[in-house]
């Protein structure tokens, strides 16, 4: 494992572990700023470019092998928001996973650098998974957080019928 391949696995971890964090705290739903997500993902995809080039790996194979595993990380974020409660609380939604999303969490992580490591192998892409991780994360996380947010705008309906959002 080269220095730069340990790098981005500590990041995904780092990350994981916040959103891990962030997921068992009781917080509101919010409007969601994409720019969290559009930098995560640059950054992930940053490292992924970074990744192919310095180890020459064939870009449609590296690609294929990325878009499976982003699906699956859109299936893990969709099964993910099953298990966070989503309530109303003064007139505003709040949403709060417990020990069963942070698992999932950590599953996820797991099947992602697993699919890589049989596909990378494989294929001849090698550790791409763990070039990839963040940006796993940050897609499993739109996920999860699109599907926490239509949730709660079924709780208040006046609110998802046209006015601009919840408060911050």
């Amino acid at each position: 494992m080269t220095s730069q391949t340990l790098l981005y696995l500590i990041i995904g971890v780092a990350f994981l572990g916040l959103l891990i964090y962030r997921n068992l705290v009781a917080r509101p739903v919010r409007q969601a700023s994409q720019r969290l997500y559009l930098i995560l993902g640059v950054i992930g995809i940053i490292e992924t470019v970074q990744y192919m080039q310095k180890n020459h790996v064939d870009a449609t194979i590296a690609v294929a092998a990325l878009a499976g595993s982003l699906v699956l990380a859109a299936v893990f974020g969709a099964i993910r928001a099953l298990t966070v409660r989503v309530w109303m609380k003064g007139g505003q939604p709040w949403s709060q996973g417990n020990v069963l999303t942070a698992i999932l969490w950590v599953i996820a992580l797991g099947a992602h650098l697993g699919y890589d490591a049989l596909i990378g192998h494989a294929k001849g892409v090698g550790d791409i998974g763990t070039a990839t991780a963040l940006l796993y994360l940050v897609v499993s996380l739109a996920v999860q957080r699109l599907i926490i947010m239509a949730r709660a705008a079924k709780l208040d309906p006046v609110r998802s019928a046209g006015q601009q959002g919840w408060t911050r």
